[in-house]
């Protein structure tokens, strides 16, 4: 019996012995894969100068270490568009493209607890602060991730896995997702699903989006003659700008009430919200205090849901918020970045979020595979690059793994939580092995893009 004890601590000692090696090893994979996330976060690609090219070089050190194809695209000078790729068993069918942009917007550094681009990891509470870290360089990185973990495991597709990282989301994306979907490198693709960026969640359940609201970006421009600042008169520059702008606020809280009722999300109304006014004559010392300007403008970000009718909307626009007959003008040439939200047979662009649609499945299924919940599908309330490959047919889908957490893309003290970002890698690792196992409906697919 004295031996048989013996034996059985030997065994007990040795079994902790390994599961101390086990959670050493598990650290150290985390700690390298948070310090990869920090050097992403790092490198400086906030607009009005993004280090494009830095970024690249270091998403390149991590393909080369995963042994991806890689190949830059650059259709507009200085703007690369980095495409990875994981090549599948069966190049037939059609492919998996994995998009994120390396772009971030500008931070008032002035006003974070932290240098916005030092990534700094707070251990009392386990955030990551950085520009970027929710927009969304976590996403990119994770698909990387998910891929290392995939690797690791000695798991290969069947179907090829593209993995996109393109500029300038945060101005349009005009310069990159769209050119790069327009271009023929990406038809002989033969995409087949692509899943783009999300929003974080405050609570339990990862929000997903089907669809989104595009931008208009107008500017009203009223004139009229100048006169002393102590003149009383009608149709004057500032008068017809202040009309407009009320105008223009009405209609905003009506669509504001709809949503704090419940009666409608967020993404499915349209939102109004002005971002400059400019007026008055400038001095030495600031304006011109006694004289009326005799122009004036103002500047509105318009967000527009697939279900709205815009022909309505640009009635609107031209009858009451920017009439003529007030001495008014708008354009929405260079300011509307118009990405219609119907297609050329005027239905709204949505991906189905149903049966119909087996990538919607898989995506649930894989989902809850790795222990997460999926929320219900949404509108996107802002504008994405998803919306180009929508355009052409292709189902998209808006995803990322951020649950608890608070939404904080282009805030004050954005960050992302190291655990909540590692478990993310976990949800995309069943969604990547998910999408690349799928071999069946592949003629229904084949049937859909002939239609379109």
């Amino acid at each position: 019996m004295e031996m048989s004890f013996r034996n059985n601590r030997h065994l007990l000692l040795l079994y902790f012995l390994c599961l101390l090696l086990l959670t050493l090893a598990a650290s150290e994979d985390s700690s390298a894969i948070i310090s990869r996330f920090q050097h992403y976060l790092r490198i400086n690609t906030a607009h009005p100068s993004p280090k494009y090219h830095d970024a690249v070089d270091f998403i390149l050190s991590q393909a080369k270490s995963l042994s991806l194809e890689s190949q830059i695209l650059e259709f507009v000078k200085d703007k690369p568009v980095l495409l990875l790729k994981w090549p599948g068993k069966n190049p037939n069918l059609p492919s998996i493209l994995l998009n994120s942009h390396t772009d971030v917007v500008p931070a008032e550094h002035s006003k974070w607890t932290h240098p916005p681009f030092d990534a700094v990891l707070d251990h009392t509470n386990g955030h990551i602060y950085a520009r970027g870290s929710q927009d969304m360089k976590s996403v990119g990185l994770q698909y990387l991730e998910a891929i290392r973990k995939l690797k690791k495991a000695g798991f290969g597709p069947d179907r090829t896995v593209y993995i996109s990282f393109v500029p300038d989301e945060e101005v349009g994306g005009h310069d990159g997702a769209e050119k790069f979907a327009d271009s023929e490198v990406f038809k002989e693709m033969n995409v087949g699903i692509v899943l783009d960026e999300g929003l974080a969640s405050p609570d339990e359940n990862y929000r997903v989006f089907f669809g989104e609201r595009c931008p208009w970006w107008l500017k009203i421009k009223a004139t009229g003659a100048p006169g002393h600042g102590a003149k009383l008169y009608d149709n004057t520059a500032m008068e017809n700008l202040l009309k407009s702008i009320e105008s223009v606020r009405r209609f905003r809280a009506s669509q504001f009430d709809l949503v704090k009722a419940g009666l409608k999300a967020e993404g499915e109304v349209i939102s109004v919200n002005m971002a400059f006014l400019k007026a008055g004559t400038p001095s030495p010392t600031g304006f011109v205090m006694n004289l009326q300007p005799s122009e004036a403008e103002a500047g509105f970000d318009i967000r527009v849901p697939p279900t709205a009718d815009e022909a309505s909307l640009e009635r609107r626009i031209a009858e009451e918020w920017a009439p003529v007959s007030r001495n008014m003008s708008f354009e929405l040439g260079q300011f509307k970045q118009k990405v219609s939200v119907h297609d050329k047979f005027g239905k709204p662009i949505l991906t189905a979020v149903d049966s119909s649609n087996p990538w919607w499945n898989l995506l649930e299924e894989a989902v809850k595979n790795a222990n997460g919940k999926l929320g219900k599908p949404e509108i996107f309330p802002a504008s994405t690059d998803a919306r180009y490959f929508r355009l052409r047919g292709l189902p998209a889908i808006g995803f990322s793994p951020m649950a608890n957490t608070p939404i904080l893309l282009h805030d004050h003290n954005e960050f992302l939580n190291k655990d909540e970002y590692i478990k993310g890698i976990d949800i995309y690792e069943s969604i990547i092995k998910a999408y690349a196992s799928f071999v069946e409906h592949t003629r229904i697919e084949e049937g859909s893009r002939d239609e379109l």
